[in-house]
């Protein structure tokens, strides 16, 4: 329990069998925590639903707002954002860091590799009926080369933080992962409510992403082109992470364009400006990859652009991430991840997997169907927490529908054991009190030619519902300012 004087805490209730990450086993605060604990404790609770509110406010000023999609509705939402940030320690930094930087290589040359050659599967190490039969493998990829050689331009690595203490990657995210625009708004909107906290720590930066993220993209511009032209794609304002596109496309300094700006001719990219055409070479991509081009894809995509595939396949335009890289982040592939980083690198992989059963194994689908009830089952090409079922809150008639959905379908579901993610005080408006929350990190990782660059601080992503595992945004989850300490 917190200090009598500490009045913030006063009500903070420990489970000592969950991992709390600002409390040592014997129950004393974190040496790292002391100082953030104390300057908390020094207000109130009347105090913090004041700067609660006002930090709301900052986000709501923003615009920091995302779509919640429901069967009945759409609804914009701030994003919820809790004031008392999570602080990682150098040691520990090092270890993500490291961690994340390697699966992004080694997913990058398993990319290179399946719509080339094809050693991996040859030699019997990941079999080709788990790439064929994935929704996101695309045959039109085939023998492309992308500019600089790099399909996962940025990679978003989710990893959680056992009650072992060690740190466990839970899925790889390249496509289109979202969500940094909020690790860079949830440090303004901390350093609104409370600016004096931060001249207690040596807090690494996160405002430098654009900048990064702009060079990198530019290390991988056309052969041929001396000042690229980078410019952000979005599917329109009425996409849920509109507000990200916006922000990244305004903090690079480019332009934002949906696919109706932008048109193809003798397999170059022109944009529409109003002084005439403007060649494109960069394209930041935030649309999936069946919408990119209604000739090559989808044909009834309208968000797309007729012939950007042509252009792209010729070497005129770099896309990031490239389109494709969809197979690697499939939860089925994410399996064998560590023998794809052996593989790729000769290395033993930093992060540990959290174990996962494949339900196209005949054996793992027994077991599986055998243990539901103490099993996660996630869809393998889902993403923001849809289709997951958490086996120890289901009904018994819900264990069967899910049993169901298994076997009609096995390829599609992979298990893993309930895992015990770290817990972090958390501010829940309800109780007007600080509570246990489970939490997992969302890293950012780019990648260039001969560059890499990954964020120092991530979004803390926090599951506000109490004992719930799931932190996405879309399930009603919310974040943390995420604080990397500087070596001194």
């Amino acid at each position: 329990m917190a200090h009598s004087s500490n009045q913030i805490f006063t009500s903070y209730e420990r489970n000592p069998a969950l991992l709390d990450e600002i409390y040592e086993s014997n129950g004393e605060v974190k040496e790292i925590y002391k100082k953030l604990f104390s300057l908390y404790g020094e207000h109130s609770i009347l105090d913090y639903v004041k700067l609660n509110e006002k930090a709301k406010s900052s986000f709501f000023n923003q615009g920091i707002t995302f779509q919640v999609y429901s069967e009945k509705d759409t609804q914009e939402k701030i994003f919820p954002f809790d004031l008392f940030p999570r602080i990682i320690d150098p040691e520990d930094w090092d270890i993500i860091e490291r961690g994340a930087i390697q699966r992004s290589k080694a997913l990058n040359l398993f990319l290179w590799d399946v719509y080339h050659d094809k050693k991996i599967i040859k030699q019997g190490i990941v079999p080709m009926d788990l790439i064929s039969s994935s929704i996101n493998y695309m045959h039109q990829m085939l023998g492309v080369d992308p500019p600089g050689g790099i399909y996962n331009h940025i990679s978003g690595t989710d990893i959680i933080k056992h009650s072992d203490g060690k740190y466990y990657v839970l899925e790889d995210n390249i496509r289109c992962p979202s969500g940094v625009s909020y690790v860079i708004c949830n440090r303004t909107a901390l350093k609104r409510a409370l600016f004096g906290v931060f001249n207690h720590y040596q807090t690494c930066s996160v405002t430098n992403y654009a900048e990064n993220l702009l060079e990198l993209l530019e290390s991988v511009k056309p052969k041929g082109v001396d000042v690229p032209n980078v410019v952000v794609i979005t599917p329109g304002m009425y996409n849920s992470a509109f507000y990200e596109h916006s922000y990244l496309a305004k903090t690079m300094g480019v332009e934002l364009v949906e696919g109706r700006d932008l048109f193809v001719e003798n397999d170059f990219v022109y944009m529409k400006t109003i002084r005439g055409p403007l060649k494109v070479d960069i394209i930041y991509r935030r649309i999936d990859d069946l919408f990119l081009d209604p000739l090559e894809f989808k044909p009834d995509s309208s968000i797309g652009v007729p012939g950007l595939f042509a252009a792209y396949k010729k070497g005129n335009v770099t896309l990031a991430n490239a389109p494709g890289t969809g197979v690697a982040d499939d939860k089925a592939v994410y399996t064998y991840m560590p023998e794809i980083i052996k593989y790729y690198l000769n290395e033993e992989p930093i992060l540990s997997n959290v174990h996962t059963y494949h339900c196209s194994r005949p054996d793992e689908l027994k077991y599986v169907l055998e243990h539901i009830h103490e099993l996660v089952i996630k869809p393998v090409d889902e993403a923001g927490g849809y289709g997951i079922s958490i086996g120890n809150r289901l009904t018994k008639s819900e264990i069967e529908t899910v049993k169901k959905q298994i076997k009609e379908n096995p390829r599609k579901y992979v298990a893993q054991p309930i895992l015990s993610l770290s817990v972090h005080p958390t501010y829940i408006d309800e109780s007007e009190s600080f509570e246990q929350r489970h939490v997992d990190l969302r890293t950012f990782t780019i990648l260039g030619k001969d560059k890499e660059f990954v964020l120092k601080g991530g979004l803390t992503r926090v599951a506000l519902k109490k004992g719930n595992l799931i932190v996405n945004s879309s399930q009603g989850g919310g974040s943390k300012d995420t604080w990397v300490l500087k070596n001194n």
